[in-house]
C-alpha cells in the first residue's frame, strides 16, 4: 500500500456520504449513458447498509465506495429503477465498486474488493454476481466471473453488458481503480442493469429463481 493511504479506511456509508457518491458515480458513468442517479443509489444503500462502503479520504472528496446487495441468481437492478423493496439471497450483487480517478492504480480498488467479499464470506452468502459493462468482461473473467450470456439484462445496461457470477468461497484478486464490477477504471464498465417486463421490478429468467453495475479498474 502507497504510505500516502495510509490515511484512507472503509467504513459504512453514512448520509453525508451520498452527495459525494453520486457526484463520483455521474463522473465515472455519465461518459457511457449508465448513471442512474442519487435516488437510485441510495436506495440500493438502503436495502443493504452491512454491504455497502465507502472509501474515507479524512474529510475531503470521496475516495471511492463500493455497494453491494442481496439479489436471486440471474437477476439484477434495473439501472432507470430505484429499489422498492429487499431480497432474501444466497447471492450478493456487486452493483458498483468506484474509485475517484485521482487515486487509481494504487491497489484501492483491490482493497475495497477484499472487504466486501470478506463481508459476504462472513454474513455467509455463497456467491457474487455484477454485470459487466464497456467491455469489462475480460478483466472479470480473469479475476473469477463466468459470463451467463443467456440471461436478459434491462435495456438501461445498454447492448454489451453481460451477467456474470463466482462462489463467494474463491479468493478474488483485482486490479485497480473502480468496480462497477470492474469497470470505471478499465476500458469498460461493469454494472447490472436489465430491462424488466415488471415496469419497476428486476429482471428474471424463465426457470430460474427471481434474482448491478460495475466497472474495472485499470490494470
Amino acid at each position: 500500500m502507497d504510505p500516502c493511504d495510509a490515511h484512507l479506511r472503509i467504513r459504512p456509508i453514512r448520509a453525508a456520504d451520498w452527495d459525494g457518491i453520486a457526484e463520483l458515480e455521474a463522473r465515472t458513468y455519465a461518459r457511457l449513458a449508465l448513471s442512474e442517479g442519487r435516488a437510485a443509489l441510495e436506495s440500493r444503500g438502503r436495502v443493504s447498509p452491512a454491504t455497502c462502503f465507502v472509501l474515507d479520504a479524512g474529510g475531503r472528496a470521496t475516495a471511492g465506495y463500493v455497494l453491494a446487495l442481496p439479489y436471486p441468481l440471474f437477476r439484477c437492478p434495473d439501472l432507470a429503477h430505484g429499489e422498492a423493496g429487499g431480497f432474501r439471497s444466497a447471492n450478493l450483487h456487486l452493483h458498483d465498486l468506484v474509485v475517484a480517478d485521482e487515486l487509481r492504480g494504487r491497489g484501492l480498488a483491490r482493497r475495497l474488493l477484499r472487504h466486501l467479499t470478506a463481508t459476504a464470506r462472513a454474513a455467509g452468502y455463497e456467491r457474487m454476481s455484477l454485470v459487466a459493462v464497456g467491455g469489462s468482461e475480460p478483466f472479470w473473467s480473469a479475476h473469477g466471473y463466468r459470463p451467463h450470456r443467456d440471461v436478459p439484462l434491462p435495456d438501461s445496461y445498454g447492448t454489451d453488458a453481460v451477467y456474470m457470477s463466482r462462489r463467494a468461497s474463491t479468493p478474488v484478486r483485482v486490479g485497480q481503480g473502480g468496480l462497477r464490477a470492474a469497470a470505471a477504471s478499465a476500458p469498460a464498465a461493469t454494472t447490472a442493469r436489465s430491462t424488466s417486463s415488471y415496469g419497476r421490478g428486476p429482471t428474471s429468467v424463465p426457470g430460474r429463481p427471481p434474482g448491478g453495475r460495475c466497472p474495472a479498474p485499470p490494470p
